[in-house]
C-alpha cells in the first residue's frame, strides 16, 4: 500500500520515459519542465544571435538598413517641401537692393519677414518696417536680368529672393484713418503729434524737407509708408499722383520684417520705435473716427426732446 501511494500504478518514480515525456493527464508539466534537448537547441541560438530569432531558414529576422544614397533623395525632398511650406506661410527672406532705408537697412542685408500674422487678419501697424509689392508706377520701368533656372528654383522655395516680383520695404507712418503731414523745416506729424524720428531717420537728413506734404487723411485699408534716408527714398511722398495718392494697400503688403538674418554681423532685430507709442497718438485717430456717430447722435438729442414734451403736452390736455 505504501508502494500505490508514491506512484499510483506500483510503477517506480524515476523511470526516463516519464523524465522525458510527461503523461497526457498533467498539464502544463510540459512547459514547466523542458527538456534538455529544448536547452541545448536554446543555448545554441543565444551564444549564435544573441538579439534576434532565426526564422525557419535559419536567417535573421532583422530588417537591414537602407543605403544612405537611396534615402538622400527622399531626405531633400522633404527639405524642400518644408522650405516651401515655410515660405508661403511662415517666414520668407528678402534682399535690400538700395540706401532707401538706411541705417536701419543696409544694401545686401537679408531681413526675414513675418507671413504668419496677416493670414489671422493683422494689419500692418505704424513704426513696422513692412515689405509690399509695387502699387503699381512705384518701381522704374528698368527689367531686370533674366534669372537663370536655378535662380528660379531658389526663388520658388524661398531660398532667394525673386527677381520676378516687384516688392518694396518701407516704415510704416501712418495708418487707416490718419492724418499725416510734414512741413519744410519741420518734423513729420501723425494726428496732430509730432514723431520723434533721431532713432531711426539716416544721421543728417531732415524729415521731409525735400519733398514736404499734407495735410493728407490716410483712407481705410490704405498705409502711408516714408524710408528711414528721407532724401534717397521714392516714397508715399512722390507717388500723390498716382491712384491711391500716395498710399498703399494692406491687401499689397507681404509681411513685417522682424530680423535682419544675414550678414550674421549685423543680426538683429527691428522693433517699433518709441515714438509710435506716446500717448494720444491713437486717441486723436479714434476721436476723429468716432466724429460723425457722435455729431448724428447730439443732433438727434434735441429732436427726441421735442417729440417726448409734445406727446406728454397732448396727453396732459386730454
Amino acid at each position: 500500500m505504501a508502494v500505490g501511494a508514491r506512484s499510483g500504478h506500483g510503477e517506480p518514480e524515476d523511470r526516463p520515459e516519464q523524465l522525458a515525456e510527461p503523461s497526457v493527464g498533467s498539464a502544463g508539466s510540459a512547459a514547466e519542465t523542458p527538456s534538455a534537448g529544448a536547452h541545448a537547441e536554446t543555448k545554441d541560438h543565444t551564444a549564435e544571435r544573441p538579439d534576434s530569432e532565426p526564422d525557419d531558414d535559419g536567417a535573421s529576422n532583422v530588417p537591414k538598413q537602407r543605403s544612405f544614397w537611396k534615402e538622400l533623395p527622399l531626405l531633400i525632398g522633404i527639405a524642400l517641401l518644408l522650405a516651401l511650406l515655410i515660405k508661403t506661410f511662415l517666414v520668407q527672406a528678402f534682399s535690400i537692393p538700395s540706401d532707401s532705408m538706411q541705417d536701419t537697412l543696409q544694401r545686401g542685408d537679408r531681413v526675414l519677414v513675418d507671413k504668419l500674422t496677416p493670414w489671422f487678419g493683422a494689419e500692418p501697424e505704424r513704426g513696422e518696417v513692412v515689405v509690399f509689392h509695387d502699387p503699381g508706377g512705384w518701381l522704374d520701368s528698368t527689367e531686370a536680368p533674366e534669372p537663370n533656372v536655378a535662380q528660379k528654383f531658389l526663388s520658388f522655395i524661398g531660398l532667394m529672393p525673386s527677381s520676378e516680383e516687384k516688392d518694396l520695404i518701407k516704415r510704416v507712418i501712418a495708418v487707416g484713418g490718419d492724418t499725416v503731414e510734414c512741413k519744410k523745416g519741420g518734423s513729420v506729424q501723425v494726428n496732430g503729434k509730432a514723431l520723434d524720428e533721431k532713432s531711426y531717420i539716416f544721421p543728417g537728413n531732415t524729415a521731409c524737407d525735400d519733398e514736404p506734404f499734407g495735410p493728407i487723411k490716410v483712407p481705410d485699408g490704405r498705409i502711408w509708408v516714408m524710408g528711414d534716408h528721407r532724401q534717397n527714398s521714392l516714397d508715399s511722398r512722390y507717388h500723390q499722383e498716382l491712384p491711391g495718392h500716395g498710399t498703399v494697400s494692406t491687401d499689397e503688403v507681404v509681411g513685417r520684417a522682424i530680423v535682419i538674418a544675414w550678414p550674421l554681423d549685423r543680426l538683429a532685430t527691428l522693433p517699433v520705435p518709441d515714438t509710435f507709442d506716446q500717448q494720444g497718438l491713437n486717441a486723436a485717430a479714434v476721436a476723429t473716427a468716432a466724429a460723425p456717430p457722435v455729431l448724428g447722435l447730439a443732433g438727434a438729442l434735441p429732436l427726441v426732446f421735442w417729440r417726448r414734451r409734445r406727446l406728454t403736452g397732448g396727453r396732459t390736455a386730454g
